[in-house]
């Protein structure tokens, strides 16, 4: 691959993980914000006037997969996840690129398989509808799809990098950045 090739090759993929930071990162602050100021709510008027809000509960419950998914994307997308590198150090450049391949080729194909299993559940939760607002399951499970897919997307990703960067760059990426590698 040549020196333009690679920095164009490098620059998609960061296009992919600056998009899905940016959408999680949204996510994370919207949902977030509106259970905090629903919580608020429902404590002051409890304490304000001894009543309640109906569906204070619903909401939250229905966006805090979103708000989990979200942030378990953006630690994958930010390699901020948890990595063993005690056996991949062992091995050569050569064989760390390999395991790297193999390793991502599975992570992708499971991720692959959770997206397809999860989108299959999709209609059987959708008849499902939350007491008070109505809201069918589908909306919660269709957050874990996303993250899913957002995951599936993230592996595959980090198997193409990995596929197409030489042993040698991917020893020198493993050895300056330590357990927080994507290789």
């Amino acid at each position: 691959m040549t020196a333009n090739g690679k920095a164009a090759h490098e620059k998609q993929h960061m296009k992919l993980e600056t998009a899905i930071g940016k959408i999680c990162s949204a996510v994370l602050w919207l949902t977030t914000s509106v259970i905090f100021v629903i919580l608020c709510l429902k404590t002051m008027l409890r304490y304000a006037t001894g009543n309640d809000i109906d569906w204070g509960n619903e909401v939250p419950e229905t966006l805090f997969p979103g708000l989990v998914m979200s942030g378990v994307v953006l630690a994958a997308a930010h390699g901020s996840h948890i990595t063993t590198t005690f056996l991949r150090d062992r091995f050569k450049p050569r064989q760390q690129r390999q395991w790297a391949m193999v390793v991502w080729a599975v992570v992708a194909a499971l991720y692959g398989i959770l997206t397809v299993a999860t989108a299959q559940m999709l209609p059987l939760v959708h008849a499902e509808k939350s007491p008070i607002l109505h809201i069918p399951g589908s909306v919660t499970f269709g957050c874990v799809l996303l993250g899913m897919l957002g995951l599936f997307a993230l592996a595959l990703k980090d198997f193409i990098t990995a596929l197409r960067t030489p042993a040698a760059d991917i020893a020198q990426a493993n050895a300056e950045a330590g357990p927080n590698t994507h290789f």
